[in-house]
């Protein structure tokens, strides 16, 4: 009896761990860092490094979702710029909708621009939605898409970019003459390999990629990051 128990808790155990139940996400998605073991991690919405300035909702640990075919994807990029001398560093991932209605709810408190100096100080509040910096609907809810930037393996400090990630302003986009050629050569070592690896870019955002051939493109997700 006992022989027959335990053979069917090891089945039980194996059906889990293909599955994926046992790390807790739906099926489909994947903790980043499982695929890609260099990933260096600042997931800004589980602190307070952020344009609102206080944990977001539905970010219970500082880990980085993607669904499986995003990690696969990013995992070509990371390769290819570790073979340039650079490791990624992910500030975002999947973004449940709990979060995108939190994003909401701030940017209606005009009287709360704590962050404003930091992370957007040339624009109005009042006009974050009119300019789309805050929408009611984001492309990370649905799984594939990555905010992240480069580190450089020898120092370990992050390549200059010419602004820092999720700046509201005119010098966070691809192309813009706001920026040195230096910075503008940081973000094309990024970019081009992430449109090599099968992402898009956002022109408003350096940081921002989306996978081309995203597996849930019409659903938004709201389990939480843990």
């Amino acid at each position: 009896m006992k022989t027959r128990l335990t053979a069917l808790i090891v089945i039980i155990l194996a059906i889990i761990i293909l599955t994926g139940c046992g790390t807790g996400l739906p099926e489909g998605f994947v903790h980043v860092h499982e695929v890609i073991e260099t990933a260096q991690l600042d997931i800004r919405y589980y602190g307070e490094n952020n344009f609102v300035g206080t944990r977001i909702d539905g970010y219970e640990k500082p880990v980085a979702i993607l669904t499986e075919e995003a990690a696969a994807a990013l995992k070509k990029a990371a390769d290819s710029l570790e073979e340039q001398g650079y490791y990624i560093k992910i500030f975002d991932a999947y973004r449940p909708q709990r979060a995108v209605d939190h994003f909401i709810r701030w940017a209606k408190d005009l009287d709360d621009v704590k962050m404003k100096e930091q992370f957007y100080p040339e624009v109005d509040k009042s006009k974050l939605f009119e300019l789309g910096y805050i929408a009611e609907k984001s492309g990370h809810s649905r799984g594939s898409t990555v905010d992240l930037t480069l580190v450089d393996i020898e120092t370990n400090e992050e390549l200059d970019m010419g602004s820092g990630f999720d700046f509201f302003g005119s010098i966070s986009n691809h192309g813009t003459d706001l920026i040195t050629p230096e910075q503008e050569r940081n973000r094309n070592i990024l970019r081009d390999a992430m449109v090599a690896a099968g992402f898009k870019i956002y022109p408003e955002e350096w940081w921002h990629y989306t996978l081309e051939d995203e597996p849930y493109p019409d659903t938004y997700f709201n389990f939480p990051v843990k």
